[in-house]
């Protein structure tokens, strides 16, 4: 059992999830490790594995912090009007997702291993956050959509959010990546994450 009150427990919790992020921002999965995580936090290293035992169990947990970020602002487009048209709908789910780059760029890892050395109770925890997304996803389609029937909400859910995986690749792209396409003579146009994800809701939502 964790030592210490609450508020020790849970900030010791946060500052680690916050120092993967901060490594995150310029490293790669792969290049962070427990000992780099453990350079940016104001405690011991092996502190780290009185709350997390993996690497893969860290990013688990800031996985799970974006997609209740995400949450908050699905909740704000439900609770915001009351009649959306299918373009504003489209638009404000669009414009909550592009404002998400960093759930992106973790939808494009390897999540099948990333769950698999995580704890049961890590990866409930994570579950309970991506469930909400869902929850809230159909929720709005049933205010906003009500045409809608429970079969093409359900349609809906399960090719909207795997196409979310494939967000980050698409619209993401280094240079070397373009100089490679431009030689092997691939034609591809560079869309952004609004463009992209406003173009799949418009024909998930029958628009186009």
């Amino acid at each position: 059992m964790i030592k210490g009150t609450p508020e020790l427990i849970a900030g010791r919790r946060e500052e680690i999830v916050n120092a993967c992020e901060r490594l995150y921002q310029t490293m790669s999965f792969r290049d962070i490790t427990l000992k780099e995580i453990g350079n940016e936090v104001s405690f011991s290293r092996p502190t780290i594995y009185n709350y997390f035992q993996t690497k893969e169990e860290i990013f688990l947990a800031l996985f799970e912090r974006e997609y209740t970020r995400w949450n908050a602002e699905l909740t704000a487009i439900l609770n915001g009007s009351d009649a959306l048209s299918v373009e504003q709908l489209a638009g404000a789910i669009a414009d909550s997702i592009a404002k998400r780059t960093q759930l992106l760029r973790l939808l494009s890892m390897n999540n099948f291993d990333m769950e698999a050395s995580s704890r049961q109770e890590r990866l409930t925890a994570f579950k309970t956050a991506y469930g909400e997304s869902l929850r809230l996803m159909r929720r709005l389609l049933e205010k906003f959509r009500p045409e809608m029937t429970q079969a093409d909400i359900r349609d809906f859910i399960y090719l909207f959010f795997p196409f979310m995986f494939g967000i980050y690749p698409y619209t993401a792209v280094t240079e070397k990546q373009r100089t490679a396409m431009r030689e092997a003579g691939v034609e591809f146009e560079y869309r952004s994450v609004y463009d992209l994800t406003y173009s799949c809701l418009l024909r998930l939502l029958g628009k186009n």
